[in-house]
């Protein structure tokens, strides 16, 4: 019953889709600049039936298949737009209304013109349409942050602190390394913990590697993402939102941290200074580390144990409890003894800090 009633309303539509056919072929043959002859009265009534009975009967028959349309445009619209980020969906809508407007505002004096005036609007709609959604989406980021950048000028004076918390973005070295799930339960980072889907992607097919080393990193990344879902209070999200034409994953993470505005936190040195570069924020756990670590100044006295030589002629290297090393100066000939030394100097290097020092006064004491 309901087929036989969408068929009857697909004849009823086609009859009515015919009638304006025919009439403005009627206007078309009737405009004496283009043709010398018109119809009679009774020739015009049948060539709008005619037109309306082959309008109507063809739709009436193509029906069973205009049936399946709209589930079928229903499922593909489903499938894909569950695939699409929501910013691209809201920004792509808006250029297509601004197309679209553009579009009617061009056609309006076509409009005067029988029949190849509604063709030369069609045409127009749907390429100003087109061009309006594809400019849209490809710009998606700068329009993104140009309404980012007049909200935070709106807000300004009624910002609170709270509004000014940045998401963290998290990235493959930084997840390997682990320091950061006890970082974010002490309380120090604050706003969203986001993982983009490539950095997952990239712990998945690291934890599959054929290399023991790599995939144990991998898997310990997998389970350190684990364990922040379920031991912190602050949010983790997984952020799908890819970026196709951008190969690396370290130049994905600084696009996505762009595009939502926020921050990259990582122990890489590289992606740090790129990071600085291209104006993005960066929490660098190494330099977290080094900022934490007990201050030593020249002159101060203290007692290690030396473990090995050192590179120069002499040298003795000894670590303090966070991992520090001390190169003591003529240090060698106590290697596996527990020595009093004085601090000389402190080297700050990008890998960390390095305290070079002399043995003391009373020279040593036998290790336990």
């Amino acid at each position: 019953m309901f087929k036989r009633l969408v068929r009857f309303f697909l004849a009823l539509a086609g009859l009515g889709i015919g009638y304006e056919i025919s009439e403005g072929l009627l206007r078309l043959l009737n405009f004496q600049d283009f043709f010398t002859f018109t119809l009679t009265h009774n020739q015009q009534l049948f060539f709008i039936g005619l037109i309306m009975l082959g309008c109507g009967i063809t739709l009436y028959l193509l029906s069973p298949k205009i049936e399946k349309w709209p589930a079928e445009l229903g499922e593909w619209a489903n499938t894909t737009l569950q695939k699409v980020p929501t910013v691209e969906i809201l920004v792509g809508t808006m250029g297509l209304i601004i197309g679209l407007l553009i579009a009617n505002l061009i056609s309006t004096p076509f409009r005067m013109i029988p029949v190849v005036g509604i063709i030369i609007t069609v045409i127009l709609n749907i390429i100003l349409g087109y061009l309006g959604l594809v400019v849209a989406v490809h710009k998606k980021e700068e329009i993104v942050s140009m309404f980012s950048f007049l909200k935070r000028i709106g807000n300004k004076e009624k910002a609170k602190p709270s509004d000014k918390v940045q998401p963290k973005v998290l990235d493959t070295s930084v997840i390997i390394d682990g320091r950061i799930l006890d970082i974010c339960k002490t309380g120090f980072i604050e706003g969203d913990i986001i993982i983009p889907g490539f950095v997952l992607k990239e712990l998945r097919h690291i934890a599959d590697s054929s290399d023991t080393l790599k995939r144990n990193r991998g898997r310990r990344g997998l389970d350190i993402l684990n364990k922040m879902q379920k031991e912190l209070s602050v949010k983790v999200e997984i952020n799908e939102q890819d970026f196709p034409e951008i190969p690396e994953v370290d130049l994905k993470i600084l696009k996505m941290a762009q595009v939502i505005g926020g921050e990259v936190v990582t122990n890489d040195y590289n992606l740090n200074k790129v990071a600085e570069f291209q104006g993005v924020g960066v929490l660098n756990i190494n330099e977290l580390s080094n900022a934490v670590k007990p201050v030593v100044l020249p002159g101060e006295e203290m007692v290690v144990q030396i473990i090995k030589d050192g590179k120069e002629n002499g040298q003795g290297v000894a670590y303090l409890d966070d991992g520090t090393m001390i190169v003591v100066d003529g240090g060698k000939k106590f290697i596996g003894d527990t020595l009093g030394v004085i601090v000389t100097s402190v080297l700050q290097t990008a890998a960390g800090r390095m305290i070079f020092a002399k043995p003391g006064d009373n020279i040593q004491e036998k290790a336990m």
